[in-house]
């Protein structure tokens, strides 16, 4: 293998936030091995999904392109390929990848998730540069022995042999045993499922189920007994639904639980191969989940529940250990700043920001994110597209629908409980703030539009034809 150039290992769960994690301060959290991989670690604890819907943050993250570029603007549509890609790079550069686990750019249809034609990513541009090992599904989320399945290079379903989770976490270990045999340096990512609903007792061992039997979970301190007129159809709770989000919390700790588990036998197992050597290795999520807190549930909004996601990296003798770093880390900033470390070249069309310096402590940034909702979670239709801009301090918002903008200083109000927008002491911050995301908007050219112009100038039969960037293909 190749010892000067690094392996990235990258390992993101799906809708585990921030706040859910021991390390964070959440007493109900049994993360132990998470906790354990924080202290050997850079904490970058002001990491935000830049959009916090599962296909368009993938999106960004290959590319290091917002969603008003990728087009990726719902789930369940196409990703156009022709984008120069974190994989197209790296096999530029030597390297070999592996993917494992969900995917979720590639179906063309609303639901109809386990037909091949939408769980299956065929070979080819498809799988956005990961040509070497890859072993994936489009996207869903039951996590049985005997429902879970994956393809490698056919339509064939294979299922696996035990809890989803674990059995990623094994195929992971037995490719870095084969990855770290080999020539060449190796980049491989593991996409976990859990923590993601449905949050019923068959979708997670009784075993981790079980330590949770005598836990306490409240509704959040900023739960709302409304729904919030903004959210979309996956936002809003019904009455039997609000009744269950304590128990659906119990469930979703316990796959935490399940989750930490297999964190921790594949960091022995890192440790065994001695890959922690030359290894930069990530652990972060593509959303949080909200929980009946401001009146919804899921995720497709910039309160911090949604946004704020746990973001570690080790690097061992290259980065500090238990420290942490809290500027802005938004989603499009993560490959332009890992190939960066990695001495690999950054494609020009990147639109985020190579904060490498800032992650190994050399230097600051006081600059904030751009973070949107282009639109419903997996439907066209108008009336939820907002665009936020978060800072150290504070987040600002607005809403297009009815123009409605929110003010929250996130150091001194955690749960975003009193919106600042009306109160002139804070009118200069907000001006600041609004003149800054309309900047960075300008300069990515996104002119806010209605979810349904992507549909008409864009989207073709649930693919993306074309995006401001890309021709036609």
């Amino acid at each position: 293998m190749d010892n000067n150039k690094p392996n990235l290992i990258y390992i993101f769960a799906d809708q585990l936030r921030y706040f859910s994690l021991g390390y964070a301060g959440d007493e109900n959290a049994l993360t132990p091995n998470i906790d354990a991989l924080c202290r050997e670690s850079t904490d970058l604890c002001q990491a935000v999904s830049g959009h916090p819907v599962c296909a368009p943050y993938r999106a960004s993250l290959f590319t290091g392109k917002y969603t008003t570029s990728t087009g990726m603007v719902i789930n369940e549509i196409r990703m156009n390929p022709n984008h120069r890609t974190f994989a197209h790079v790296l096999n530029d550069n030597g390297y070999e990848t592996a993917y494992i686990g969900k995917w979720h750019m590639y179906a063309a249809q609303l639901g109809n998730h386990y037909d091949p034609q939408n769980s299956f990513i065929p070979k080819g541009p498809d799988r956005l540069g990961f040509d070497d090992y890859f072993a994936a599904y489009n996207f869903r989320h039951e996590y049985e022995t005997g429902t879970a399945y994956y393809h490698l290079d056919s339509p064939e379903k294979i299922y696996y042999d035990k809890y989803e989770p674990d059995a990623q976490t094994d195929m992971t270990i037995e490719q870095l045993e084969r990855l770290a045999a080999g020539e060449k340096p190796f980049a491989l990512f593991l996409s976990i499922g859990t923590p993601h609903d449905p949050w019923v007792p068959e979708n997670v061992p009784a075993e981790c189920l079980e330590r949770f039997k005598n836990r306490r979970f409240n509704l959040p301190v900023n739960y709302l007994e409304q729904d919030d007129p903004h959210a979309d159809n996956w936002a809003k709770l019904s009455e039997e639904e609000r009744g269950q989000l304590t128990e659906w919390m119990r469930i979703y700790y316990a796959m935490a639980a399940n989750l930490d588990d297999n964190i921790g036998r594949l960091m022995k197992a890192v440790k065994d191969m001695g890959l922690d050597e030359n290894s930069i290795i990530v652990f972060t999520s593509d959303h949080g989940e909200l929980f009946g807190a401001h009146g919804r549930r899921a995720k497709n909004i910039f309160y911090e529940e949604a946004v704020r996601v746990p973001f570690l990296i080790k690097w061992k003798g290259k980065l500090a250990e238990n420290v942490k770093r809290d500027f802005i880390i938004n989603t499009v900033d993560i490959m332009p700043s890992l190939l960066s470390m990695m001495g690999l070249p950054v494609p020009k069309e990147t639109e985020g920001t190579d904060l490498s310096a800032c992650i190994a402590g050399e230097a600051d940034t006081e600059e904030g994110a751009l973070m949107m909702c282009t639109g419903p979670t997996a439907i066209f239709g108008d009336g939820n597209e907002w665009r936020a801009y978060r800072t150290k301090q504070y987040t600002y918002a607005i809403f297009k629908s009815d123009g409605q903008e929110f003010l929250f200083d996130d150091k001194n109000d955690p749960y975003q409980m009193e919106n600042l927008i009306d109160n002139k002491s804070y009118r200069e911050t907000a001006e600041e703030l609004k003149s800054k995301m309309y900047a960075k908007m300008n300069e990515i050219g996104d002119t806010f539009e209605n979810n349904t112009w992507y549909e008409k100038h864009w989207v073709e039969n649930r693919i993306i034809k074309r995006t401001a960037a890309l021709k036609d293909f």
